[in-house]
């Protein structure tokens, strides 16, 4: 699979998606200084923890591309560890498309691998998930 590297532009910014749990990003990546914006607000105000800021950032730090663009992120649903993954995954599918020569690097620190975990659904006839309701022998 080749990849044509995509022209960006400020006109044609370059579209991605990031999912994990019930997370969805949709990432815009635009040539920039470096700027990160996540439902109209700025990374440090949206992520208040610094393992999701981190994550987030982890991408373009490998790729060394971090003060090359500007990067626009909706994201909706889950809590805010799962939104910073799907950030994640979403950016590094954008740097991806933007240049091929990122592959090797986003390959090495596994930021194109989707984490297929989900919430496990609650069984009937039991309490929830995997719990059960108390067993009596008599």
């Amino acid at each position: 699979m080749t990849q044509v590297p995509a022209e960006v532009t400020k006109a044609s910014p370059i579209w991605g998606t990031g999912r994990r749990k019930t997370a969805v990003a949709r990432v815009r990546l635009m040539p920039g200084e470096g700027k990160i914006v996540i439902n109209d607000r700025e990374v440090d105000a949206y992520f208040t923890e610094p393992k999701d800021r981190n994550a987030v950032r982890s991408p373009l730090v490998a790729t060394k591309a971090a003060k090359a663009y500007d990067i626009f992120v909706n994201v909706k649903g889950g809590g805010p560890t799962g939104q910073a993954e799907a950030v994640k995954l979403g950016i590094a599918r954008v740097l991806m498309k933007v240049d091929a020569a990122f592959l090797p690097a986003l390959r090495e620190g596994k930021f194109l691998t989707r984490d297929p975990r989900m919430k496990e659904r609650k069984k009937y006839g039991q309490k929830g998930a995997r719990k059960r309701f108390q067993f009596s022998k008599r």
